[in-house]
């Protein structure tokens, strides 16, 4: 059986849609970080079937937890200090989303002036649509 020690300071994203741990490693930008991250891919969940997880020993504050609500707002965060779970928080889709996606649109202003901004903003909470703020284009993963 696979054992992975407890952290004193960090947090632990659990509830994780297997095979997104990556996706969620680079859109947090913890390669970037000084920080200890342990990485659980495909663990055994009853209510799941299969879950990833991901253990990290930094701050949360210095994370976009936007963007980690945008990949999965299902994510339960676990925040721990002196090795102890002292806070719980759940995530909801966030109002807006920048340089997490691209807008595929060829006429968007963004495929002509690189350096603007991707920003997408919440259209439909219920089935997770975004839309581009310049030109309006659909983005939805369902």
């Amino acid at each position: 059986m696979l054992n992975v020690g407890k952290i004193e300071e960090g947090f632990v994203l659990d509830h994780i849609q297997a095979g997104k741990s990556m996706s969620i490693y680079e859109h947090l930008g913890l390669a970037e970080k000084d920080c200890t991250v342990a990485m659980i891919m495909n663990a055994r969940s009853q209510v799941m079937g299969k879950k990833d997880i991901l253990k990290v020993e930094c701050d949360i504050e210095t994370l976009d937890l936007d963007v980690l609500a945008f990949i999965d707002h299902n994510i339960t965060i676990n925040v721990i200090k002196n090795g102890e779970i002292v806070e719980k928080r759940v995530l909801s889709l966030p109002k807006e989303v920048k340089n997490v996606i691209r807008c595929h649109n060829p006429r968007c202003i963004t495929s002509i002036e690189q350096g603007l901004p991707h920003i997408f903003v919440l259209a439909d909470e219920e089935k997770e649509i975004y839309r581009c703020k310049y030109c309006e284009e659909k983005y939805s993963e369902k």
